[in-house]
């Protein structure tokens, strides 16, 4: 077995059907071994999916382990040499699959991903660079995140995202809608941080990962990523995007983005994030309330959003000593 393709569902088992099928519509599709990690989704998802795919193995996980956990038992029970981490909402175009798998194994690079498209053919971001300290995760606060956005972009700083590649492009880490590592890889570097629960964890995962070879995204490959619709359902967030810091799933995002950037940049970068969430949050107040004042609108138009950062800045301030400790903890938010 050369290649382990590993699903992680939660209730979603409409996508994972699809996306199989799109693989089996070319020949190397039935080659790959298959493992589906349950979330205990507690509906007919094993049904559905086993009795249409029967070379699946079913793996139950027990509890809503996220995304880490889950990649990691099917890690573990994988028999392949490499290992594909793939999102189920997925559809894989021209042998993807395949061609990633025969491009990536005669390298010397630890991982790989492709081009994500939008279900209208759009690029998405697949692969980007580290930003110092993660301070581009301050970008989403209102106000304060659109003012140093500004000042970057004065400074004429180099964007983090690579939304088109048109060949190969050295990047830091690739998006865990598909990722691809090799398994020797893996002995040296660790698997995925049982932290996380959901966000941020194939970036801290890349960051070990390539200190023990390169990491590459193939743009001359495609596949299309319909983009965050299991988490939207789950957390019934009405923002696809990684901008939403208002709701249980902008409470995941902090979340895993401070945990990640403790993990990677240490204590001091760590505490330069939490203080600017803190005092963005005052600013976007200020701001709000003048900006609506000075254009005779209502002054609380944006209470819901305030309301929502607030609640989640100050659990992430409770929290902030088990990420200050960095020991074990499963920082699940929803």
């Amino acid at each position: 077995m050369q290649v382990s393709v590993i699903i992680v569902n939660y209730r979603s088992a409409t996508h994972i059907i699809d996306c199989i099928r799109s693989a089996m519509a070319f020949s190397s599709g039935t080659g790959f071994e298959w493992i589906v990690v349950d979330n205990q989704s507690g509906d007919d998802s094993k049904e559905r999916i086993c009795s249409e795919f029967p070379f699946v193995h079913w793996v139950e996980m027990g509890y809503n382990a996220g995304f880490a956990r889950a990649n990691n038992q099917g890690i573990r029970l994988a028999k392949g040499d490499v290992f594909l981490l793939l999102n189920p909402d997925t559809l894989i175009l021209e042998d993807a699959i395949q061609k990633c798998f025969a491009q990536f194994i005669n390298t010397n690079h630890a991982a790989c991903g492709v081009q994500l498209l939008y279900e209208d053919f759009r690029p998405q971001i697949s692969g980007s660079y580290f930003v110092k300290g993660g301070v581009n995760h301050i970008m989403p606060i209102p106000y304060w995140g659109s003012l140093l956005s500004w000042i970057a972009k004065k400074m004429h700083a180099r964007k983090p995202g690579v939304a088109r590649a048109a060949d190969s492009v050295k990047v830091d880490w690739v998006s865990g809608a598909f990722l691809m590592v090799k398994k020797q890889i893996l002995s040296k570097a660790g698997m995925m941080d049982e932290d996380f629960f959901l966000y941020a964890e194939e970036v801290e995962w890349c960051s070990r990962l390539q200190k023990h070879g390169e990491i590459f995204l193939y743009g001359n490959i495609r596949i299309i990523h319909l983009m965050g619709e299991s988490i939207t359902r789950a957390t019934n967030s009405v923002d696809k995007s990684y901008e939403n810091i208002f709701d249980k799933k902008g409470l995941q995002l902090i979340m895993s983005n401070h945990l990640r950037i403790r993990k990677q940049y240490g204590l001091g970068w760590f505490f330069f994030q939490l203080l600017n969430y803190t005092w963005g949050l005052l600013f976007f107040v200020v701001c709000s309330l003048l900006k609506h004042l000075l254009q005779f609108k209502n002054p609380f138009t944006e209470y819901k959003q305030i309301t929502g950062l607030s609640k989640n800045v100050f659990i992430l301030w409770s929290l902030m000593p088990k990420i200050v400790a960095n020991k074990p903890h499963f920082y699940k938010m929803f």
